[in-house]
């Protein structure tokens, strides 16, 4: 029964919790009260056996439990008032007890409270932070380590995200039609910064937990940006196993094996790529979707088809005119037209990027391929004092000894 119990809570607890925080109207009431309905269902479940509907069972007994721990607990009338809330808002509810097709109303329950988690007025780190402790269910110490701070740090960081919420009145709530795309935006946001800093540190649980989101929101929200997030996210993770060698060294996108890409991946991720991009509505994520799909076709640098990946960078800086996006359309025309062409685009952005170290990367990159050595030890220099994660500074110290830095 325990491992019953265990498996249940690592696929369902978050469904359970996500109702318990609208029924209850607190993340932390709600985390006590699935702590509560768990330990009953331990103690119930193997003499009583399992009910024919568990998660509305334990939505049920959480509720309850929450309401008898809040009038035991404390006796001021401020709680007794939050219990009856509590009770006024769960008696609102459809009767747990009684339904047999819970699906709906819970899957419900979690796009609210992803939507919660990333309202826009509060601090994007905060947004991040929030997701994976409340949607994903991963422990402070987990998301801490990730992010590369303490846990004490990361933990105020969501204590003080949960007040926000508290003192702002966000409401738990999927936002009406007319408000939802700009907050979809910061939903989707938040969940490509987590998969990205997964991706680019190495940190492969946080790029699971990413996808695990953008499939989530897929399966209850199925928009064309949507659509576009989850491939992008599965088309850049099938090249996971050849990002880095045994050793843990990086490995650039030219050099990689793609016998070890994921096909499965490549194929879901193009698939939907497709579905985003005939609908209306398709923006930054499907674009750069579409071109992380011509690179997973191509079977190798040389062979890529760069005159529409430029094209598609055009299209994106229409939608998305920052200079990262026109940094990687730059370094897409050095690879049409040659890398002087590239070099002409690359240096002013340096100026606009003097703190991210691709843009030094690429430059040096350019100037290697155009054979201009003592440019291209300079930009390596500079990129290797920029660059965070130890793979990636390594690669870049190889590179500046091949051109005699």
């Amino acid at each position: 029964m325990n491992e019953v119990l265990a498996k249940l809570y690592q696929q369902q607890g978050r469904r359970v919790f996500a109702t318990l925080v609208r029924l209850l109207g607190s993340f932390d009431s709600a985390e006590e009260a699935l702590q509560d309905a768990f330990v009953a269902a331990a103690e119930s479940w193997p003499t009583q056996g399992t009910p024919a509907n568990p998660v509305a069972w334990l939505v049920s007994t959480g509720r309850f439990k929450a309401i008898d721990r809040m009038r035991r607990d404390k006796h001021s009338v401020a709680w007794d008032d939050a219990a009856e809330q509590a009770e006024a808002i769960a008696d609102d509810a459809p009767g747990w007890e009684q339904l047999n097709d819970e699906r709906n109303e819970i899957e419900d329950d979690r796009l609210r409270l992803i939507f919660t988690c990333c309202h826009p007025s509060l601090a994007e780190e905060a947004r991040i932070a929030l997701t994976l402790r409340e949607v994903c269910g991963l422990t402070t110490e987990a998301i801490a380590a990730a992010f590369l701070v303490n846990a004490p740090t990361l933990a105020q960081r969501i204590v003080r995200a949960k007040a926000k919420i508290t003192a702002a009145r966000i409401p738990y709530e999927v936002p009406v039609p007319s408000e939802r795309p700009a907050r979809l935006a910061s939903v989707l946001r938040a969940v490509y910064l987590v998969f990205n800093e997964g991706f680019s540190a190495h940190a492969a649980e946080l790029a699971d937990e990413a996808i695990r989101l953008a499939r989530l929101l897929r399966d209850l929200l199925p928009e064309p940006e949507v659509l576009g997030l989850l491939a992008l996210l599965l088309l850049h993770n099938a090249r996971r196993a050849a990002r880095s060698t045994r050793e843990g060294e990086f490995v650039p996108l030219e050099d990689q094996n793609r016998t070890l890409w994921n096909g499965s991946e490549i194929e879901e991720g193009a698939a939907l790529t497709q579905q985003a991009l005939v609908r209306r509505g398709f923006g930054a994520y499907a674009l750069q979707a579409a071109i992380a799909a011509l690179h997973s076709e191509a079977r190798s640098v040389a062979e890529t088809d760069w005159p529409q990946i430029v094209g598609l960078y055009d299209a994106l800086l229409r939608v998305e005119p920052t200079p990262v996006i026109e940094l990687n359309r730059a370094v897409a025309i050095g690879m049409r037209d040659g890398p002087n062409a590239a070099l002409v685009l690359i240096e002013p952005l340096l100026r606009s990027l003097p703190g991210y170290y691709p843009a030094a990367a690429a430059a040096a990159d350019m100037f290697r391929r155009e054979g201009r050595l003592s440019d291209a030890q300079a930009h390596y220099r500079n990129a290797a004092a920029l660059v965070r994660q130890g793979p990636e500074r390594r690669f870049l110290l190889r590179r500046l000894a091949e051109v005699g830095g």
